[in-house]
C-alpha cells in the first residue's frame, strides 16, 4: 500500500495542471526533457525512482517518441517488480489528458499494457476509444497485436487478427498488421504458417511484404531446425531484390556460427562487400563462435576491436565473453571484464554473474566476489535483491575476507 500511495503522488504530479490559486502548486526546479528522462530510465531499475524521473518530465507534447518510451520504461520497471495497479494507475492517469482524442498519443496506453503483460487491460482500453471519442484505424489494432506479442499472448494475435476488423470497420489491415501476424507465429515456433501468411499478402494489392517479415521468418525456420527451407527463402529474397540489410545477415551469422568462426568471418566479409556494415551483433556471433571452440585469446580480439570498427558492446557482449572465460576457469579476466560492463552500463545476466561469483570464491578472491555482488545490487532490480541476498549467505561472503583481493 505505501508503494502505491508513493506512486499515486508521482502521478499526481504531472497530471496536474497549475491555474491560478486554486490549483496545485508544483515544484519545476527538476523538471527534465522527454529524450533525458528516457536516457535516465535507462540505468535506472528502481520503480519509485523511475516514476519520480517520469513524473518530472516537464512537456511530454515536445518529444512524442522520446516520451513514449520513457513511459514504456516506467512501465516495465513496475512490472519487474509486480506493480500492476500502479501500472495501471499510472496508464489510466493520461486517459484525462486532451490529447487522449489523438489515435497515436492512445495508442501508447494500450501498447504500455502490453510492455506489463496485461492484455486483458490492453483489450478493454482499445474496446473504450469510443468512449473517448478517438479514432480507431489500424494504427491503434497494431498497437494491440503488439501488446500481445509483448504479453506474449502469441495465440490472441490471428484471433484478433480476424475478429477487429470485422467488428469495426475503421480499421483496414495494412502490412504492418500482417508483419505482427507473421511474427506471431514464428514465436509459437509455426514458421510454415508465416510463410503461407507472406504468401497471402503477395498475392494482395499494394501489400509489399518487407524485409523485416521476410527476416522474422527466416530467423524462425533457422530456430526450428528447417536450415534448407530457410536457404531457400534467403535465394528468394535475393532474386525477389529485396534489400537485404545487416539484420537479416545476422539472422544468417546466427545459424553458421555454430559451423566455426572460419565460416562467420566469411559472411561478415560477404556484408562487407555488398556495401553493409557488421554491427555488434554480428560481431557477438564472431566472438560466440570463438569461445565455443575454446579460442578465447581470439574472441578477446574480437572484443577489444569493437570501436575499431565502430561499435560498442551490449549485454550479449560481456555475458557471453564472462560466461566463457568463467567457464574456462579464468574468473579474474571474467572480473575485469565484469567492472568493463559496469563502467558501460551493461551488466550481464544474474546467471552469468552468479556463475563469476562461485568461482571468484573458490579462488580465494572473496573480496572481488564481495565487490560484485554490492556493485550489482545497486544496478538491479529490487526484485533481484533477495537472490542476491541469497548468494551471499550460500556463499558465506557477510563473514569471509581477503586482503589480497581488490574491491571493485
Amino acid at each position: 500500500m505505501a508503494a502505491s500511495r508513493l506512486s499515486l503522488r508521482y502521478i499526481r504530479r504531472f497530471t496536474t495542471t497549475t491555474t491560478g490559486d486554486s490549483a496545485t502548486t508544483v515544484v519545476e526546479s527538476s523538471k527534465i526533457s522527454a529524450s533525458k528522462a528516457k536516457r535516465i530510465l535507462r540505468k535506472q531499475h528502481d520503480p519509485d525512482k523511475a516514476l519520480e524521473i517520469y513524473s518530472n518530465v516537464s512537456n511530454h507534447s515536445a518529444s512524442p517518441v522520446s516520451s513514449r518510451y520513457a513511459q514504456e520504461l516506467t512501465v516495465r520497471r513496475l512490472s519487474k517488480c509486480n506493480r500492476f495497479s500502479d501500472i495501471e494507475a499510472l496508464i489510466e492517469s493520461h486517459k484525462d489528458d486532451p490529447r487522449i482524442k489523438e489515435e497515436p498519443f492512445y495508442s501508447t496506453l494500450i501498447r504500455s499494457y502490453g510492455r506489463a503483460s496485461m492484455l486483458d487491460h490492453a483489450i478493454k482500453a482499445f474496446e473504450e476509444m469510443g468512449r473517448h471519442e478517438t479514432p480507431r484505424t489500424a494504427v491503434s489494432f497494431n498497437a494491440l497485436l503488439t501488446a500481445c506479442l509483448n504479453s506474449r499472448k502469441f495465440e490472441k494475435v490471428p484471433q484478433l487478427f480476424d475478429e477487429m476488423p470485422h467488428r469495426y470497420s475503421t480499421i483496414v489491415l495494412d502490412r504492418v498488421s500482417y508483419g505482427i501476424l507473421i511474427k506471431s507465429y514464428c514465436d509459437a515456433g509455426s514458421p510454415e504458417k508465416a510463410i503461407e501468411i507472406m504468401r497471402e499478402m503477395e498475392g494482395k494489392r499494394n501489400m509489399e511484404v518487407t524485409t523485416i517479415a521476410f527476416t522474422t521468418i527466416l530467423g524462425s525456420l533457422y530456430k526450428n531446425g528447417k536450415v534448407k527451407l530457410a536457404e531457400s527463402l534467403w535465394n528468394e529474397m535475393v532474386k525477389k531484390g529485396c534489400e537485404i540489410d545487416s539484420a537479416a545477415y545476422n539472422v544468417r551469422l546466427m545459424n553458421v556460427q555454430k559451423e566455426g568462426p572460419e565460416r562467420v568471418w566469411e559472411l561478415i566479409e560477404e556484408m562487407s562487400v555488398k556495401g553493409l556494415k557488421p554491427d555488434t551483433i554480428s560481431y557477438n556471433y564472431l566472438m560466440t563462435a570463438y569461445c565455443e571452440k575454446g579460442m578465447l585469446d581470439e574472441a578477446k580480439k574480437v572484443f577489444e576491436g569493437l570501436k575499431k570498427n565502430r561499435c560498442a558492446p551490449n549485454a550479449a557482449t560481456f555475458r557471453t565473453l564472462v560466461f566463457h572465460l568463467c567457464d574456462s576457469g579464468l574468473y579474474e579476466q571474467g572480473y575485469a571484464i565484469f567492472k568493463k560492463s559496469v563502467g558501460m552500463n551493461k551488466i550481464p545476466d544474474f546467471n552469468t554473474l552468479q556463475h563469476l561469483a562461485v568461482g571468484l570464491v573458490r579462488n580465494k578472491k572473496v573480496n572481488d566476489a564481495k565487490g560484485l555482488i554490492r556493485t550489482v545490487k545497486k544496478k538491479f532490480p529490487p526484485s533481484f535483491l533477495n537472490a542476491w541476498k541469497k548468494l551471499e549467505e550460500e556463499l558465506g561472503l557477510d563473514t569471509k575476507t581477503d586482503a589480497s583481493s581488490t574491491p571493485a
